[in-house]
């Protein structure tokens, strides 16, 4: 065969044989991981199974319903801690923070593979990890044996050029967030359906690794299997900030690697994008959008709810109050990116703005409590996905941007442009 994708090229390592496209493949996993929303069904099947101990690591974290707002997901949650003392698994607590962002703080690194029951476990793939999402029957079954089936994917290999004067590539106001909604546009919600999608180009390589981590969480908007991105001087960067930079190893794509297609999209001219409800691929321009009222707006989630998020919006709020007909919701996405945000005096900031700080979770992003809409409400998030009832009331309405326009809109009380803020 020829040179090999980033995806082939990681599960050829762990493999120890070369591997392609279409293959369908049986390999170890490094770790597996599940939340309150899924470990039980994981927990059922392993037991099944007749396993006394996992064979790979198992992080379970209660991050989606934290704390608990009914007795039920209490009960879940009690469970969960029940099966990790016995078992030994590790478990994060309520107020750790959501999964994918803890495991990108404290556990992926490039050249692993790891398997979640949670479609966002793709995060991971922004430090050179092939992540991705299972059901939970499959990641109970990785939890007994240390290993599962794949089908090699074939790859997409988007190369993200730019003639921003920002130093990314990326014109003024424009951020991650904004270039991943352009991309699912182009594709559309199932443009890459079972396969991965590799980032590279000039843009990503003067992205930080927060960045991609943008990208690679929405990959499976895109019906992705993984996203990915190289192991470079920012993923070393990124991995001694965490205390772990003994886990960097350079990873590349071949030069010669074979992909399905390979599409260079420019984002010189690109504005920030909103996506419509109830569709992520429905794509628009914030000015298209201008005026449009807001009641709930959220900046948080696996998606944008780091350090570099919360700088922007304090960027934008310094100085401003939130509109009085608008809730401006906060929620960091580990207790280390909130300590961090306190220690820097952006909790403080916010606050005084008029937002109100979450704990660290999932909260509002999936409807189960902190900030469920009203029948006919309309809220702008930084979240992922805004199909009807995501966000616990179907008559809601989920509009999804970048942080810049999220503060923007919390100011003026309807969608506006946050380039106009940041002149």
């Amino acid at each position: 065969m020829g040179g090999r994708t980033l995806a082939e090229k990681i599960l050829s390592r762990r493999l120890g044989r070369p591997v392609e496209a279409g293959e369908f493949v049986v390999a170890p996993v490094d770790f597996v991981l599940a939340h309150e929303g899924t470990a039980v069904l994981a927990i059922e099947r392993f037991g099944a199974l007749g396993r006394k101990r996992p064979a790979t690591r198992v992080l379970l974290f209660l991050d989606h319903a934290a704390p608990a707002p009914r007795a039920e997901l209490a009960n879940v949650q009690r469970r969960m801690r029940a099966f990790a003392a016995e078992v030994g698994a590790r478990l994060y607590g309520v107020g750790s923070g959501i999964c994918h962002q803890v495991v990108a703080e404290c556990w992926a690194a490039p050249g692993q593979i790891i398997v979640g029951a949670d479609s966002h476990t793709c995060t991971a793939g922004a430090l050179g990890a092939f992540a991705t999402g299972m059901g939970s029957t499959d990641v109970g079954v990785a939890m007994a044996f240390g290993a599962t089936w794949f089908r090699v994917p074939e790859t997409v290999r988007l190369d993200l050029t730019g003639r921003g004067a920002d130093g990314r590539g990326l014109p003024p106001g424009v951020v991650a967030k904004d270039v991943i909604l352009h991309v699912i546009g182009l594709l559309g919600d199932d443009g890459a359906v079972y396969r991965a999608l590799e980032f590279g180009g000039p843009v990503v390589e003067a992205l930080d690794v927060e960045g991609r981590m943008t990208l690679c969480n929405m990959a499976v908007e895109a019906g992705a299997k993984a996203g990915l991105c190289p192991a470079d001087a920012a993923t070393r960067r990124f991995l001694e900030d965490m205390g772990r930079g003994e886990a960097f190893v350079p990873l590349y794509p071949d030069p010669d690697a074979r992909y399905e297609r390979r599409l260079e999209v420019d984002l010189s001219d690109l504005s920030p994008l909103v996506a419509v409800p109830p569709a992520v691929d429905n794509v628009r321009p914030v000015e298209e959008l201008a005026g449009l009222r807001v009641d709930q707006v959220l900046i948080g989630t696996c998606t944008n709810g780091r350090l570099s998020d919360l700088r922007l919006a304090v960027q934008i709020l310094a100085g401003r109050r939130v509109h009085p007909d608008v809730r401006l919701l906060v929620a960091p996405a580990s207790r280390r990116v909130y300590a961090e945000a306190l220690a820097e005096g952006l909790i403080e900031a916010l606050v005084r703005a008029g937002a109100t700080v979450l704990p660290p979770g999932c909260g509002p992003c999936v409807g189960v409590h902190l900030g469920v809409l009203g029948d006919d409400e309309r809220c702008l998030s930084t979240q992922n996905r805004n199909f009807p009832g995501r966000m616990g009331n179907p008559r809601g309405e989920i509009y999804l941007a970048s942080p810049a326009t999220a503060a923007a809109t919390a100011v003026a009380g309807e969608l506006v442009d946050p380039r106009e803020f940041l002149a």
